[in-house]
């Protein structure tokens, strides 16, 4: 099964792979090549979350999509929270390519306020809080879940960056050897 590259210009996103910088939760890169990726009926889906956000002058930002199984390893073992990360023994959507990681941007680029950061293992990032979350960071995660929805993805309830289609777990689980060129190293 051949994943689809998700960049522009074919796909009219913005591109934020955290897991290959030491921007996240680990501290230090995971993939030695950024690189997005999903199974082709995310990836169709995903251009239609793309066509959705235009007219209102927002696009996507990625931070995670396909995340190798080997990834998803090194990721369990720095913070083995089944609250924010699936069990490995189970396999995470991610690994299916049919996850994906993302937030809003406006028309200059610059992401719109969600009330935390991307990965913020806190009850803070789950949907549907008011307490210590502002009221523009609750319309913009209802503009993400609206235009996400409205293309067919589920969302993961304590996550407001998470996005997987409903019938994930029928994927099959991949690793960094299905893709044309490796990301992990």
């Amino acid at each position: 099964m051949s994943l689809v590259e998700i960049a522009p210009p074919e796909y009219d996103v913005v591109l934020a792979i955290a897991h290959a910088t030491p921007r996240n939760f680990t501290g230090k890169p995971v993939y030695a090549r950024a690189g997005c990726y999903l199974h082709p009926a995310a990836a169709e889906k995903l251009k239609l979350a793309i066509a959705i956000a235009r007219p209102f002058g927002l696009k996507l930002k990625i931070f995670d999509a396909f995340r190798p199984s080997e990834a998803h390893l090194v990721l369990w073992r720095a913070r083995p929270d089944p609250n924010f990360l699936a069990d490995p023994r189970k396999g995470s959507p991610h690994s299916r390519g049919v996850a994906v990681d993302l937030t809003l941007v406006d028309g200059a680029g610059r992401a719109l306020d969600m009330g935390t950061g991307f990965d913020a293992f806190t009850p803070l990032s789950h949907h549907g809080v008011t307490d210590g979350v502002g009221v523009e960071a609750q319309r913009n995660r209802l503009v993400l879940l609206g235009i996400m929805t409205s293309a067919g993805w589920d969302f993961y309830r304590n996550e407001w960056w998470h996005y997987q289609l409903f019938n994930a777990r029928e994927y099959p689980l991949l690793s960094d050897k299905d893709l044309p060129k490796p990301m992990m190293k």
